[in-house]
């Protein structure tokens, strides 16, 4: 019998990677994390009935179809042929009883002669060649200049893109990483993630939160002047949270500085097709470069890297994990090591590649389901903008909120004008100003929101991110109710 001993004892935070504890993510941070709390009280007969308020309505997060979004008819379809081949034997019983359409079963035929066997194999690491030619197509058309299918990189969402590339990227302290302020939560958590040092620039809130360009350039010489080379600039257009549609000619600038001080351009993209005026315009990054290539000198050398994904636009197919990645101007041995880091992942999920066709290749005019497929596109991108310029308005005739009107995207930024009684009252509570709005808005209506604070804002100022998903209008109400409320209780 072996002697008794001592067990060691177990990890602690001290033995684990600090940069991954700093590290912080808002979306899923503690007011999100108390709604979930609050949504099983709910579904619990025995409590439910201490809350006031009969359901959470998640408007802290771009998750479509958490918030009812229906599907895309023949995008479903579609992948309901790859997931169970059998169907094809069955095709035409299925046509004929008004379930699937016949073009669903081509294009099905289509991914089936690129993919292989089974949509349960793995594919290339880059993904699979025919779909990055269906992409390749679609941005050639978007923007009037060849795309190649090697440029594209098939992914899990954007989000994992965009961690491929500043994984690569940041060395140490030493790498700076320029990022819009608001930002997207990815982008700081990452960098804390890979040690390299944040260089914010500000978007002008006064001015629809437009990009200064001068700002940036005067970061990027501060910066070099302090040790820390600039080696990435992260540009999200159309913004979140701020819903901002950038101009060709800001983004000309954006690429000026980009040239002269050797700065790669990580393009997020994702809200491309969310656009809701007509006389706002997307410019995708890679035309304007290319534009710029074509018309001065100077611009051979910028490196770009484009992002888009299934999650946004009205797909809205956030759990499928479908995404590309499109690099521009890179060396071969920065490629090859682009490559190398996919590689470790094998290749991005299968069922997300096959989306990612559907998405920038829907049915066409003639097509069996090209009317059903516009009908359903158009009414979710109308109740997107029909929602989102209700609560632009809401907040527009409220007392204490200062909201600028969403050009894209699918959120809303306001500024919180507080009263000093709600800013005592947050210091007592020890919650920061925007994130005590947050929880009392959150216990008081089941609306679950996120603090600006988690995005980054001008020091003073508190804001609050809330997407424009959520279906109906009461929850709107209920919170213009909640608004007075709170302001006429700590009305100074």
């Amino acid at each position: 019998m072996s002697k008794a001993f001592k067990p060691a004892t177990k990890l602690s935070l001290d033995d684990l990677n600090k940069n991954i504890i700093d590290a912080e993510y808002a979306i899923r941070g503690p007011i999100p994390t108390k709604a979930e709390e609050l949504e099983f009280q709910l579904n619990t007969s025995a409590v439910n009935k201490d809350l006031p308020f009969n359901n959470v309505v998640y408007a802290s997060i771009g998750n479509p179809q958490q918030l009812d979004q229906k599907p895309l008819t023949f995008s479903r379809q579609v992948i309901s042929i790859l997931q169970y081949p059998d169907l094809i034997k069955q095709r035409e019983v299925l046509i004929s009883s008004g379930l699937y359409n016949d073009d669903a079963f081509d294009r099905a035929n289509r991914l089936f002669s690129q993919i292989g066997k089974s949509i349960g194999a793995y594919s290339g690491t880059q993904g699979i060649y025919g779909i990055r030619e269906t992409v390749a197509r679609f941005i050639s058309k978007r923007d009037g200049f060849p795309s190649d299918p090697n440029d594209i990189f098939l992914t899990d969402g954007a989000s994992k893109a965009a961690t491929y590339l500043l994984s690569i990227l940041c060395q140490n302290k030493s790498t700076g990483v320029l990022i819009p302020i608001p930002q997207y939560p990815l982008y700081t958590a990452s960098i804390t993630m890979y040690n390299a040092t944040m260089l914010p620039y500000y978007l002008d809130e006064e001015t629809n939160w437009s990009t200064n360009a001068e700002e940036i350039e005067k970061t990027v010489v501060e910066s070099i002047a302090n040790g820390v080379i600039p080696r990435v600039i992260v540009v999200i257009n159309p913004g979140n949270p701020t819903g901002a549609v950038l101009s060709f000619d800001t983004i000309a600038k954006i690429f000026k500085i980009a040239a002269k001080y050797g700065i790669v351009v990580l393009a997020d993209e994702v809200y491309q097709n969310n656009i809701y005026y007509k006389d706002v315009e997307f410019h995708s990054m890679k035309k304007v470069l290319r534009t710029l290539q074509r018309d001065h000198q100077g611009y051979e050398n910028v490196q770009l890297a484009s992002l888009h994904s299934t999650s946004k636009g009205v797909f809205g197919e956030c759990g499928q994990r479908g995404g590309y990645m499109e690099i521009t101007g890179f060396t071969d041995e920065v490629r090859q090591v682009i490559t190398k880091l996919a590689s470790i992942s094998i290749c991005s999920v299968v069922t997300g590649q096959a989306l990612v066709d559907l998405m920038v290749d829907p049915p066409q005019p003639g097509e069996d389901s090209y009317e059903l497929d516009k009908n359903e596109r158009l009414t979710i991108h109308n109740n997107m903008k029909e929602r989102g310029f209700l609560l632009y308005e809401t907040f527009s005739k409220l007392e204490g909120i200062q909201c600028q009107k969403p050009q894209g995207a699918m959120y809303l930024f306001p500024a919180l004008l507080l009263p000093q009684k709600a800013l005592e009252e947050a210091k007592r509570l020890n919650l920061l100003p925007d994130e005590f709005y947050c929880l009392r808005l959150l216990e008081t209506t089941g609306i679950c929101t996120v603090p600006g604070s988690g995005f980054g804002q001008a020091e003073g100022t508190w804001h609050v991110r809330t997407t424009f998903l959520a279906p109906g209008t009461q929850w709107i109400k209920d919170w213009e109710t909640f608004h007075k409320r709170f302001y006429d209780q700590y009305r100074d």
